[in-house]
């Protein structure tokens, strides 16, 4: 296996239309369905609140949101067990962060998310 490196001029954003302001690109699959990716909110994008069947691992690359109350800024790290209720994700500034998830994301029902 050789190693694989992905230029930022590769990393194409694609949009979200279920998170109106955001977008992501994959960096990598790690394990089946698994997935560590940049994700991008413009200010005022909010994801509401929900959970992943697999532990998700959140890095601030840039900008500030709030997170389930908590204010977060670039250098911000948190690790969300699998199950665990998170969010709502609200971008104060635009933001960017990279996420790492080893195990599928699951189905997100906007339908039962609760602010």
């Amino acid at each position: 296996m050789a190693q694989a490196v992905k230029d930022v001029n590769e990393q194409i954003f694609e949009e979200l239309p279920v998170f109106p302001g955001s977008s992501w690109t994959v960096l990598a699959q790690p394990v089946p369905e698994g997935s560590i990716h940049r994700l991008k909110m413009e200010k005022d994008t909010r994801i509401p609140a929900h959970t992943h069947p697999a532990d998700e691992y959140v890095y601030v690359l840039s900008g500030k949101l709030t997170s389930g109350g908590r204010k977060c800024e670039k250098g911000c790290f948190w690790v969300t067990p699998a199950g665990t209720r998170q969010g709502p994700h609200v971008a104060e500034t635009d933001v960017e962060i990279m996420i790492v998830r080893l195990d599928p994301m699951g189905e997100f029902d906007a339908q039962r998310a609760v602010a």
